[in-house]
């Protein structure tokens, strides 16, 4: 019965790790490009960082998002759970990127989703446009590996590619470390 469970998760998983490389989803990036050069991130604690610099030590999750999207609030506690808090003492950090909203509404956004993973502003969603067309919508991931490499794309909270995207940070950070 344990193989059977087994056989059927993995079919799960590889399911939608082959529907998130088959369909664009509004994606002007794919599985194995280097993320675009010179992006720096605007942190709502006034910090700024830049992306190149950072794929270079760690392991890299942007989280595209807004405060208006429902879709993104329903995925925000699982990144929190089962994503931020179990890696965040490892080589990896997660960015939650705010598209198009003021200083005030993101924070204000973060406290009232409870997490504690970095916010970023996104004014006139410039970066969100370096990785899908402006108007496909947030709640996307992309994760990054230490070579700058987009390694993974979400787009929307389906539960399997979610568990998809956890097993290739699992992998990745297992095979840094």
């Amino acid at each position: 019965m344990r193989k059977l469970i087994t056989l059927i998760s993995l079919l799960y998983v590889t399911s939608a790790v082959y529907a998130q490389m088959s369909v664009d989803s509004g994606y002007i990036v794919h599985i194995g490009d280097t993320v675009p050069p010179g992006i720096v991130l605007h942190l709502i604690s006034g910090e700024t960082v830049l992306l190149d610099k950072l794929v270079k030590e760690k392991v890299v999750v942007l989280q595209f998002t807004a405060s208006w999207c429902s879709i993104c609030r329903k995925e925000m506690p699982h990144l929190e759970n089962e994503v931020w808090l179990p890696n965040k003492n490892m080589d990896f950090l997660l960015i939650g990127v705010d598209f198009d909203e003021p200083l005030e509404k993101v924070i204000a956004f973060k406290e009232q989703m409870k997490v504690t993973y970095p916010m970023a502003l996104d004014p006139d969603a410039s970066i969100f446009k370096q990785f899908a067309h402006k108007k496909s919508g947030v709640t996307r991931n992309v994760v990054i590996d230490k070579e700058g490499r987009i390694v993974f794309l979400t787009r929307l909270y389906d539960r399997n590619e979610f568990e998809a995207m956890k097993e290739k940070i699992a992998e990745l950070l297992t095979n840094e470390n």
